[in-house]
Formats: C-alpha cells, structure tokens, sequence
C-alpha cells in the first residue's frame, strides 16, 4: 500500500500520527513524518487515521491489493516519514 500526503493541505492536527503511531509521526509542533510504503498490515489503522483527517491530506493507493485491483482512495490525515517534513 502506497500513501501519499498532501503537506500543502496538512494543518497538523495529528490525528494520523495518534491513531496510526507506526506510520505516522509528529516532528515538533506541526511537522508530520510519515511511510509512504506503509506494510499491510497497517491497512485498517491508516484507513482510520485517514478518515479522522480534518483537511483530507491523506491518500491510499491500493494497487498493492491482492486480485491487482486499483483503487485510489482520498482519505484523511497528515503528512510524512521517509524523510518528509511539512510546516502545517
């Protein structure tokens, strides 16, 4: 599973990194870290941490999911790990 986070859009609410701790995380006050190769076994937590996102900066890309099924899913949370930081 793929995720990306829109870090124009993240406000830093840390709703992701509370509820998704392994994916997730705050880096000082407003900063987000995050995976974006996240493992599947994190499926359910990041769809809940995307889904609690305020501003909807989070989207899951399944084209990981078994059967090759595609589906690009806006969801809701805040922003990046591999080396990524966002302001807001």
């Amino acid at each position: 599973m793929r995720l990306v986070v829109d870090l124009n859009r993240c406000q830093g609410y840390a709703q992701c990194a509370f509820l998704a701790p392994d994916v997730f995380a705050m880096h000082g006050d407003e900063g987000l870290l995050y995976d974006p190769q996240a493992e599947e076994a994190q499926r359910e937590r990041v769809a809940q941490a995307a889904a609690a996102c305020p501003v909807q900066a989070i989207l899951v890309d399944d084209l990981d999911r078994p059967g090759g099924a595609s589906a690009r899913t806006p969801a809701a949370a805040t922003a990046g790990a591999g080396g990524e930081a966002s302001d807001g």
